[in-house]
């Protein structure tokens, strides 16, 4: 069962449809000059649970990859924390025909720049990630990030990139550093400590939040997994489609 719910932006939208897929969630124009629109995207289960065993995989479905691919397809650029990096194995962002034509129309690499946050530098340089990617993979990091640490990521062939005074990164940092690098676009894919820092600093935009029927319990974090904030931030809902069960919502801070 697939339908478009009331709150979605006018038009047949279609999970079924790439184009389409694109057009809803297509990035709004830059409010100003140099300035970015970061986006969070993440699944989580109904009572709450962002991953299953580790890893996020379990609550997703064919409808909520669509959509990671579109999101994906969309952005210059993909920041993830560096835990997630290693829970999920991730890999080089793929060049998609889809999405060339959009991509090349407004200027954007044939394949979103992955940007990895890290205070500690505590990853393998050696996966494909680093070695292999179609544009070079930005490693976040502090002023104060270990030496020896930040010259292997560059050895690489890595680009580190300072994004905070201490050891690790400044949330409000990363949006500024990465749109002065013409990277306006941003995704954050979590894991949720990072997500819950954005939150925290004000500067998450968006939530494209899948939402999967299933119960999972246990003690696995919330989509965001932080400190609280002192007064709620509202977000105003965009868009909702469904398919199979799954919802997938889509919040603008309001």
């Amino acid at each position: 069962m697939r339908r478009l719910f009331p709150v979605c932006p006018p038009g047949e939208a279609s999970l079924d449809s790439l184009d389409a897929l694109a057009d809803a969630y297509a990035y709004p124009a830059p409010r100003a000059a140099a300035s970015a629109w970061l986006r969070g995207n993440m699944v989580a289960s109904l009572d709450g649970a962002a991953r299953h065993d580790g890893r996020s995989q379990p609550l997703s479905s064919p409808g909520d990859m669509r959509i990671f691919g579109v999101l994906r397809g969309l952005a210059d650029a993909i920041v993830v924390g560096a835990e997630t990096v290693r829970q999920e194995q991730y890999r080089p962002a793929k060049a998609r025909d889809a999405f060339a034509e959009r991509r090349a129309a407004l200027g954007q690499p044939v394949a979103p720049v992955i940007a990895v946050v890290s205070a500690s530098l505590e990853l393998d340089f050696s996966l494909p990630l680093f070695t292999e990617p179609l544009v070079p993979t930005l490693v976040l990091t502090g002023a104060q990030a270990d030496q020896d640490r930040v010259r292997a990521a560059r050895d690489c062939g890595a680009e580190v990139v300072v994004a905070g005074r201490g050891p690790g990164v400044d949330p409000a940092e990363v949006a500024r550093v990465l749109a002065a690098r013409g990277l306006t676009r941003l995704l954050t894919e979590g894991g949720p400590r990072l997500l819950a820092q954005f939150a925290a600093a004000e500067v998450l935009d968006e939530l494209c939040l899948s939402i999967a029927p299933l119960i999972a319990a246990g003690t696995q974090p919330r989509i965001m997994d932080g400190a609280g904030l002192a007064v709620p931030t509202r977000f105003a809902p965009a868009a909702i489609l469904e398919e199979d069960g799954f919802l997938f919502t889509r919040y603008v801070r309001a």
